[in-house]
């Protein structure tokens, strides 16, 4: 495993030149980025309390389903110091503050950092929330940290970031659609601005893996494969809310959102196509035994997912959630 790992930072120092030349084309100049009081109410205008009396009324024409998964999205942004610290550990990101992918890491930090903080001021502005059950289910989260099976494997966890920024582009879309719908505008452009951070994130990841992949074919194509083979997993799996177990309220965060179908089994199928043809899987050159098993595993895998998907039922609608006020 040791000569592993050193392979894998061998492979991440010769890709770092690379990520520096284009990191600022997934990333904007701190400058010029959005804030999150671009977004919201300005509390230095007399305009304020009718500001927000006017974002009290749109955000009272959300569904309930929205709201639950508005707030188990904001979470699962909140939760942004577990993330980091784990980006910290991998093998070639962990060589010191001069080393280029923990420049990476930092700004790509700064950028997320916003999310969390412009939801959960909306979120308290709208008047539906539970404020302190959802701190305590944020506190939770981030104590009880993640388990996503990457290790410290640089392949694995990019693999992981390509999957899961696309993921949330998805949801934060899917979002603002039914924000809209609902009559609120305000909320529907705050997720569409997120939406199109993670797009350039995901655009990032996709593009260090493409380069490992031209580097180093055959144990990217294995690390692809055993993620496949232990599923992406959510970085809120382990939600909970108040007296509750570790996890127990995902389940019920997932079954709104696969209600609303803001994020379903469909669309994780549709991903996992999306990065196949995104990193030439089925045309890969000069692969070996285990590399062609390893695509031969994930190429099939699709179709096998859609069959499992078209059988499940849509979730009844049965759950209270603590944060949810009223």
């Amino acid at each position: 495993m040791k000569f592993f790992a050193e392979q894998r930072k061998e492979v991440m120092t010769h890709i770092e030149k690379y990520m520096l030349e284009k990191m600022w084309d997934f990333l904007k100049p701190i400058d010029e980025n959005w804030q999150p009081s671009d977004l919201l109410p300005d509390s230095t205008r007399d305009s304020f309390f009718s500001e927000i009396k006017e974002l009290q009324e749109s955000a009272r024409g959300l569904s309930y389903d929205l709201m639950a998964v508005l707030i188990g999205d904001t979470i699962t942004e909140e939760a942004l110091p577990t993330y980091e610290s784990w980006l910290t550990m991998v093998d070639g990101v962990d060589l010191g503050e001069d080393n280029g992918w923990m420049k990476w890491t930092r700004h790509w930090t700064a950028e997320e950092n916003r999310h969390g903080d412009l939801l959960n001021k909306y979120l308290y502005l709208s008047g539906r929330v539970d404020m302190r059950a959802m701190e305590v289910s944020t506190q939770y989260l981030i104590a009880d940290g993640f388990d996503i099976g990457t290790g410290t494997d640089p392949y694995r966890n990019f693999i992981y970031t390509s999957f899961q920024e696309m993921a949330t582009n998805v949801s934060h879309r899917r979002v603002a659609a039914l924000a809209k719908k609902d009559g609120d505008a305000l909320l529907a452009k705050m997720c569409g601005v997120i939406a199109s951070d993670e797009a350039r994130h995901a655009k990032a990841y996709k593009h260090f893996m493409t380069k490992i992949f031209e580097v180093d074919p055959n144990e990217a194509m294995v690390a692809f494969e055993d993620m496949m083979r232990q599923k992406i997993v959510m970085p809120a799996h382990f939600l909970r809310e108040v007296g509750l177990k570790i996890g127990q309220t995902f389940g019920h965060f997932t079954d709104a959102a696969q209600r609303l179908g803001v994020y379903t089994a469909l669309d994780y199928v549709d991903i996992m196509k999306s990065l196949i043809e995104e990193w030439h899987i089925e045309s890969m050159p000069d692969l070996n035994e285990a590399g062609e098993k390893a695509r031969d595993y994930i190429t099939a895998l699709p179709d096998r997912l859609i069959r499992v998907a078209e059988r499940m039922k849509n979730p009844g609608l049965e759950y209270k959630f603590s944060w949810i006020a009223g």
